[in-house]
């Protein structure tokens, strides 16, 4: 079975769903709203904007969320987490968005919730609160990308993220996408991340790289989305063989199946040919993804 952990809501709507859904909300669609290759990151996050739109009533979510959970079983996923950004979506309060993606996931997968790079800390805090009582929200996540305009950064964050590891939430973190690896220390000495989501640059601080393989942090590789951000320039360069070589514990994921238009079998097999993963690198990976999903 496959682990998936890393799988953004707005970015994994099938596309007739996604069709029908802007045709209610009057919504005009691009001819076609895939990423592509090299695009950058700042062009990939605006194309939330339009899947957004989209997704700004409760129904939307819960529909969304049932849809990724059903299609996720078909590919051979058996575990499974869904993250979402309730702050972004209309039609009822943060709490009724939050509840709408459970009632969807039906124990199916985890929730995990992200504050944005640039949110106000209270915000984060929020998110916190909501998840507490409910044990469907499995994490908290920091997602986007910072940018010199945000009055807040990483470290703002870090009092949201201790009271997550505080209640147990489990915790992971956007950094080290085509960012200098200091972004990832930062992660994980300061908002306590358990996983990083992309950690591309890891490498280029060795120290890192055994502190991270030493405390057993897990990363969350997504190869074809880091190919469409430019922060790779194609699957064979990815770090990922030379990350499990080094001890790190590193699993594959689809970051937004509808947008970067892959499933995750098709992005484990992609990256394995590409890496020319040896049968036991293949099944660390999957046994990575397997052990590293948050649990309440």
């Amino acid at each position: 079975m496959l682990a998936d952990l890393h799988r953004h809501l707005d970015g994994s709507l099938r596309p007739a769903t996604l069709a029908e859904l802007a045709a209610a909300h009057g919504v005009d669609l691009p001819p076609d709203i895939r990423f592509t290759p090299g695009m950058g990151l700042g062009d990939a996050l605006a194309r939330f904007r339009i899947t957004l739109a989209c997704l700004q009533t409760p129904e939307a979510v819960a529909r969304v969320a049932d849809e990724i959970c059903q299609d996720a079983a078909a590919d051979g996923v058996g575990t499974l987490e869904i993250r979402f950004a309730p702050q972004l979506h209309g039609g009822a309060s943060m709490a009724g968005i939050v509840d709408a993606a459970l009632e969807g996931a039906a124990g199916r997968a985890g929730i995990i919730l992200c504050v944005l790079y640039g949110d106000a800390p209270e915000l984060a805090e929020a998110l916190v609160d909501l998840a507490r009582p409910r044990r469907g929200v499995v994490g908290l996540d920091l997602a986007g990308g910072p940018s010199p305009s945000h009055a807040f950064g990483m470290l703002d964050y870090a009092e949201a993220f201790a009271t997550a590891r505080t209640v147990g939430l489990g915790r992971t973190v956007h950094a080290g996408e085509g960012r200098p690896p200091a972004e990832i220390r930062l992660a994980i000495d300061r908002l306590h991340a358990q996983r990083i989501g992309h950690g591309v640059s890891l490498l280029e601080d060795p120290a890192l790289t055994e502190q991270v393989a030493r405390q057993e942090v897990v990363i969350e590789a997504c190869p074809t989305s880091n190919v469409h951000t430019g922060v790779i320039p194609r699957l064979g360069a990815h770090p990922l063989k030379r990350w499990l070589a080094a001890g790190v514990r590193a699993c594959v994921c689809t970051d937004n199946t509808l947008l970067s238009d892959v499933t995750a079998s098709q992005e484990l097999g992609r990256i394995s040919k590409a890496l020319a993963l040896s049968a036991a690198e293949h099944d660390a990976v999957l046994a990575h993804g397997h052990a590293g999903a948050f649990r309440r």
